[in-house]
């Protein structure tokens, strides 16, 4: 049996690890309290609970790091985050695509990979794409395609391509991402209702610091931001939101197999009906929110984005959302994006096959589950 999981030992390890004391709050405590819990309580094989208390030790550390160094800079708390856009829908819906897409232009932001494990010291623009941990990592992740091509398949990530909001939230213990990695209810009901805003005061903090040296239009993107929008906005009262929108049955057969293979990575065991389950629930969650904050706020206030119509017409349907938003779409970040696109082919390294019938799921119960949003919005399907 696998020893527990305790809070105090993991935070004085942070501290240890980073040779820093002091945090700028205790919000994240309930998180990690409640997410501890949990863990405990599933009672994971050894392996997986070593390698989930080395990840929170260094989410920890992080923390701290961050922490040090605004109390060291506190002048960019004073610089703003002004108009940040935010790519959010249900799980799988195209955000990664999008936020590649708009990462390509020199004049936006994107919080990379490399950078949110390693924010300290900040990068600067110059140096965002060939700072040594950037290189070091992308070495790494050469190594890791190498010895499994099919990795690519799954998730379009690398250590210079922007990455969610999932990754620096979890400084706060309120993040899905945390949620993916077993069954672990007490922690998904807690996060469902919890007040998230500690979470996106700290996001900002992180943008501050990482915008020290970099500075941009920042593009931020997370599926579950769709969960929280008001308190999104009252932190980015200027926010600019755009939802993504895809074939709900192909979009929740790739969720349920995400979930599966995080599951899988973290040896915590599969379960394919219960991730069926959860993931249709979360699916309808992400759904009616948005929904319910459209007819809070007005349909304008978010901006509509199709999968299908992106991969397309992906250099169209970026003209027309940058229209959108206001931006200016030049012929040098047209050029950029097609680039991309050139080098970064759909199934450029296999195509990620899955089924609602594995997760124990029928269109049937999707289609009822998720009635609301499909009724109301015209999604082209596929195959």
């Amino acid at each position: 049996m696998s020893q527990e999981l305790e809070a105090e030992e993991l935070i004085e390890q942070a501290r240890k690890v980073s040779g820093l004391e002091a945090f700028d709050s205790d919000s994240f405590r309930e998180g990690l309290d409640v997410y501890l819990t949990d863990i405990n309580e599933g009672r994971p094989p050894e392996s997986a609970t070593d390698r989930i208390r080395q990840n929170t030790v260094q989410i920890l550390a992080t923390r701290l790091q961050t922490t040090d160094y605004l109390d060291r800079h506190p002048d960019l708390l004073q610089r703003p985050v002004e108009s940040p856009v935010f790519v959010f829908g249900m799980p799988r819906t195209g955000t990664t695509l999008l936020s590649n897409l708009f990462a390509t232009d020199p004049a936006r932001r994107s919080p990379l990979t490399w950078e949110i494990d390693e924010p300290v010291p900040p990068a600067t623009t110059a140096t965002l794409r060939t700072d040594p941990r950037a290189l070091a990592r992308l070495e790494q992740e050469k190594k890791m395609l190498e010895a499994n091509p099919a990795m690519g398949k799954y998730y379009r990530s690398s250590a210079i391509y922007p990455n969610e909001c999932v990754y620096f939230m979890a400084h706060d213990f309120k993040t899905l991402m945390l949620e993916s990695r077993c069954k672990m209810l007490q922690y998904r009901d807690w996060l469902f209702q919890t007040d998230m805003t500690s979470a996106y005061q700290y996001h900002k903090r992180f943008l501050q610091l990482l915008q020290a040296e970099a500075p941009g239009a920042w593009n931020l993107k997370m599926p579950s931001h769709a969960l929280w929008l008001e308190t999104l906005l009252k932190v980015y009262p200027d926010a600019r939101l755009v939802w993504t929108h895809r074939d709900p049955y192909a979009a929740l057969g790739s969720f349920c197999s995400i979930i599966a293979l995080s599951h899988r990575g973290f040896g915590t065991g599969v379960e394919p009906e219960w991730i069926g389950r959860n993931c249709l629930w979360q699916a309808e969650e992400h759904a009616d929110r948005i929904i319910n904050f459209r007819e809070k706020f007005g349909e304008d206030r978010i901006v509509d984005v199709h999968y299908a119509e992106l991969t397309r017409r992906p250099i169209d349907t970026m003209r027309a959302l940058y229209a959108a938003l206001g931006d200016e779409f030049s012929a040098d970040v047209e050029e950029r994006m097609q680039s991309w696109l050139d080098e970064n082919p759909q199934d450029k390294f296999g195509k990620h096959e899955y089924r609602l019938t594995q997760y124990g799921l029928s269109t049937g119960q999707v289609a009822s589950a998720l009635e609301r949003y499909m009724s109301r919005y015209e999604v082209e399907q596929e195959g």
